[in-house]
Order: structure tokens, then C-alpha cells, then sequence
């Protein structure tokens, strides 16, 4: 399919076909990149959608979301504040 770019203010812009966006799933936010030449617009996701409730259960149930710090080689040397 064959579009036009148009002027929006400083910029230029694609106007895509509805049955386009509704077949890629398309809602009011979208990620744009360009890979290989080529603009790629895709469906926006929460980054950490989610996240949240996952750490809530971790707590329920007693988890940590870290390791216990690790001692290194600089804290078990000797050495001195100057």
C-alpha cells in the first residue's frame, strides 16, 4: 500500500486506513523505530506492566526480589578511610 507523507507543523506524517490499525492491533500509543531502513510501528506495552502484583505475591509468600549482598575481594581486604 502506497501513502503520503503530509505536513503536521514541523514534521510530516502518515495517515493509516482504520482496517490497517485494526489488523495490527493498533490503540492510541505506539512504539516507532527504525530497523533496517524501514519505520516499524508497533502496539505500545507497559514497560513493567505487571510488576507490581508479581512483587506483591513475592512478598505474600515470603520471597525477596534480591539475592543477599555478596561479599567482594575490596571488602574483605584490609583497608583504611584516608
Amino acid at each position: 500500500m502506497k501513502a503520503r507523507l503530509v505536513r503536521i507543523g514541523n514534521s510530516r506524517g502518515v495517515r493509516l486506513p482504520k482496517p490497517l490499525i485494526e489488523e495490527a492491533g493498533l490503540k492510541d500509543e505506539v512504539e516507532v523505530r527504525v530497523r533496517g531502513g524501514a519505520v516499524v510501528i508497533s502496539s505500545s506495552t507497559a514497560v513493567r506492566k505487571g510488576w507490581a502484583e508479581a512483587a506483591r505475591k513475592l512478598a505474600q509468600r515470603g520471597s525477596r526480589l534480591l539475592d543477599q549482598p555478596a561479599a567482594t575481594k575490596f571488602d574483605e581486604s584490609n583497608w583504611h578511610r584516608r
